[in-house]
This record gives structure tokens, C-alpha cells and sequence, in this order.
């Protein structure tokens, strides 16, 4: 039975991503007050990564894994994201590069992987990368292997908890010694906020369509 919805899950998300995306609508729900007053914009440095958001069938639910960065002389440490990185040269394009870096992070078989298509494309201002979200599927839970350099843990996040409106806050969060107001998800007494958060509510968008 879970398989028979988790295949009917996979194929009408994969139909919505080829249809057009929410985009910076769905973005600016999740998006900090900093983001948009600060009007930081991309420039001839700016780089490029891809994340995965990948979904599995477990425990008669559907998942999907989120990383907890560790803490270190960065503006993302101790942030929570999808496993990812930036764009190699070696890299043919952007999928590539989430997939790639997923194994690398978190030990998934990404020939495994099969990728339903892609999120929009968004800015991260303090790092100056362009992320692309590449939306991925499995057929089974993965065994994790955590780079401990990359990932200090990994929390597997089931749908139901995704799609509860009850795990919206909005607070403020300290960065690097400066408070920020930014809305987030509460997610097993962890905040999601920041690109992570607006990549989520797309994603949401996407499904409640």
C-alpha cells in the first residue's frame, strides 16, 4: 500500500514540476525582513550550488532528509539544509552537482536517484550563491552516511509534518551576533529558516496544487 501512494506521490509531483513554478510568490512567505530591505543583489562573483531534496518511503509515511550543519567560521554553521554544495567544474550541470554532493554529505546512492525535476533557482545573499533545487526521489530509505566535516546530523522529516501549518513561527534568530527576524519551521525542536525555509514553501505550494 505505501508503495502503491508513495508511486502516485512521485508521478503527480513530478507532473507539477514541469508545470510553471511558484517562485519568488512562495519565497517571500518564508523569506527574512533582512532579505528584502538589505536588497543585496547577485554580482560577477557570484557562485553556483544545488541541493537535493529527496523523498523515500518509510514507516508507512513519505520522507525526506534535512542536515544540521555543524558549528564553524561560517555564515551557515549550525544552520539546518538540504544536503548539497557548490558546482565543480568537473560538473555537467546543476543536478549533477546535487547529487553528487549528497553522497558526498550523506552517503546516498545517488544512481539510485531519480530526479522528478527542479525548484526555482534562488539567491543567498551573505554567501553569494545561486542554489538550484533538485527535486529526487528513492524507492527505499537510504542507510546515511554523515561526512562528519559536512554534517553534524541528519533529521529525517515525514510529510504530515511538513504539511502541519502548526510548525510556522516567526521570531528572532541570532546570526553571527546580529538578530534577525525571520519566520521558520519547527521541525523536532529544530528551526528551519532562511533559503531552506523558502526551497520548503515552494515545495508546499507545490504539493497543495
Amino acid at each position: 500500500m505505501l508503495q502503491t501512494s508513495f508511486n502516485a506521490f512521485t508521478e503527480n509531483l513530478r507532473q507539477r514540476l514541469q508545470k510553471p513554478l511558484p517562485g519568488e510568490a512562495a519565497h517571500q512567505k518564508m523569506a527574512s525582513a533582512a532579505r528584502y530591505r538589505l536588497g543585496i543583489k547577485p554580482n560577477e562573483r557570484t557562485r553556483r550550488s544545488a541541493v537535493l531534496i529527496c523523498f523515500y518511503p518509510f514507516q508507512n509515511s513519505i520522507y525526506l532528509p534535512l542536515i544540521l550543519r555543524p558549528q564553524y567560521d561560517g555564515v551557515h554553521a549550525g544552520q539546518m539544509a538540504f544536503p548539497g554544495g557548490r558546482m565543480e567544474r568537473f560538473d555537467e550541470n546543476l543536478t549533477r552537482t546535487a547529487l553528487r554532493e549528497s553522497q558526498e554529505e550523506v552517503g546516498i546512492r545517488v544512481s539510485d536517484v531519480k530526479v522528478l525535476g527542479l525548484l526555482t533557482e534562488l539567491f543567498i545573499p551573505p554567501s553569494n550563491f545561486y542554489v538550484q533545487p533538485v527535486v529526487g526521489v528513492l524507492p527505499y530509505r537510504p542507510d546515511f552516511y554523515p561526512d562528519p566535516r559536512e554534517v553534524e546530523a541528519i533529521v529525517e522529516v515525514d510529510l504530515e509534518t511538513l504539511l502541519d501549518e502548526t510548525i510556522v513561527g516567526d521570531s528572532q534568530i541570532e546570526v553571527r551576533g546580529v538578530l534577525v527576524d525571520a519566520p521558520f519551521y519547527q521541525i523536532q525542536g529544530l528551526r528551519v529558516w532562511g533559503a531552506t525555509a523558502m526551497m520548503i514553501s515552494e515545495l508546499l505550494m507545490l504539493l497543495d496544487a
